[in-house]
């Protein structure tokens, strides 16, 4: 397959419809805790804030400034992150690393959305921005639970 073929495959048309439709796009006026990651490699930027009661997100919001991957890894993460744990989100994010850089499995149910990103397996410069919301958010939850908000 050439490389041209390789990157068409890539940016499949779900992975570009995910990255066109961002759930909860808009930033939360009084949050919880917000946290901002960059991937040094493309500098692609993720910012999260988000609400948390009794451990639980009940509210969410991101600006993604990044590849059309990481936006449609921020879309799956949008549309699924209302009511979840920490631990829920570090699975999330511990099974797409491995599924990016292991062959892992696909993550699961509800994230299992992430499927659609198997094709960057092979794009090792590229992970690091598929994983920026999942990484801000758990850096977000850490920064709540240090100000006790969790």
């Amino acid at each position: 397959m050439s490389q041209e073929t390789d990157l068409i495959k890539l940016y499949s048309a779900r992975i570009l419809a995910l990255a066109a439709d961002i759930p909860h796009t808009d930033r939360l006026d009084a949050p919880t805790a917000t946290a901002k990651k960059r991937s040094p490699l493309c500098g692609s930027t993720v910012t999260v804030d988000l609400v948390t009661e009794n451990g639980q997100i009940t509210a969410f919001g991101q600006d993604v400034k990044a590849c059309a991957l990481g936006q449609a890894a921020a879309s799956v993460v949008g549309a699924n992150i209302i009511g979840r744990t920490r631990s829920d989100v570090e699975a999330a994010r511990d099974q797409l690393k491995a599924m990016l850089k292991a062959d892992g499995p696909v993550p699961l149910a509800p994230f299992d959305g992430f499927e659609v990103l198997q094709p960057a397996r092979d794009y090792k410069n590229r992970h690091a921005s598929i994983l920026l919301s999942l990484d801000a958010t758990l850096d977000a939850f850490d920064a709540a639970e240090a100000s006790n908000c969790a």
